[in-house]
């Protein structure tokens, strides 16, 4: 049986450009476990729970170095730190959900999605465990939101209704290319990664950050203002993208140094 990634032969952790990898006397780096949270969800036609996830999430994390290792959900905090004593990086996820906005302070509004409280739990807990061990965090889309969340900022809960001006971000072409650019700003993490100024980016999210948390940093904007990445600067690596860079490995190949380095930092964190 082969042990490519689903998505295609991705390779091995490069050397080339953020790669990040070490091949000394012939040896390959060592894969540092990643996290990933899945999805749930209730099949209706048999009533039984599944949990999902999307195989660019698996492949990213294989293509840049990492040994993906999805996490089921669990309310009981001993076992959440069992997780993470098994796991050198954490992925958070996104999908067609939201954060509940008495969260962050506020109330339902017009336009707010399906709410998931036991993913939100769960994935809160890890955040906050992840936080106070140092483990290195990345935050995709609604992973992103709800690291800003976590760490005290607040949420836009749907930018056509609250944002004058702004486009509609949640693209109706093909999500493996591009809808539209950011400005990653120089000086940042994110900077480190894909270099500063313009990155194209594609856009599956309806919600945004609106206040930044405590000692978050914003680290790319697009052009009608709305907040499209986001950093703790506490934090060896707690980054957070609004954009799915797992899908566009194959289009702009650069999105996946953002994976590299999640894998980077987690292999650092374990030496």
């Amino acid at each position: 049986m082969s042990n490519k990634p689903l998505g295609g032969d991705l390779g091995r952790p490069t050397t080339h450009g953020q790669g990040f990898s070490h091949h000394g006397h012939g040896h390959h780096a060592r894969r540092p476990v990643i996290g990933i949270t899945p999805d749930h969800s209730v099949r209706a036609e048999s009533g039984l729970a599944f949990y999902e996830l999307k195989v660019a999430y698996a492949d990213a994390v294989l293509r840049a170095g990492g040994l993906p290792f999805v996490l089921p959900y669990s309310d009981d905090p001993t076992t959440v730190d069992m997780f993470l004593d098994r796991v050198s990086g954490l992925l958070v996820t996104g999908g067609p959900f939201d954060v509940p906005p008495e969260k962050y302070g506020q109330t339902a509004k017009e336009g707010l999605g399906t709410l998931k409280p036991l993913r939100t739990e769960f994935e809160t807990a890890l955040i906050n465990s992840s936080l106070r061990r140092h483990i290195p965090i990345l935050g995709i889309c609604g992973g992103m939101q709800l690291l800003n969340v976590v760490l005290g900022g607040t949420l836009v809960q749907d930018i056509l209704r609250e944002i004058p001006n702004a486009k509609d971000h949640e693209q109706k072409h093909d999500r493996q290319h591009p809808a539209h650019p950011v400005d990653v700003r120089e000086g940042t993490q994110l900077a480190e990664m894909m270099g500063k100024g313009q990155v194209m980016v594609n856009s599956t999210h309806h919600q945004a950050v609106k206040t930044a948390g405590d000692n978050v940093v914003v680290s790319a904007l697009s052009p009608d203002g709305v907040v499209e990445a986001i950093e703790f600067s506490s934090h060896p690596f707690a980054v957070g993208v609004q954009w799915h860079p797992e899908l566009l490995i194959q289009s702009v190949p650069l999105h996946l140094s953002i994976y590299k380095m999640l894998v980077h930092k987690a292999r650092e964190m374990r030496r």
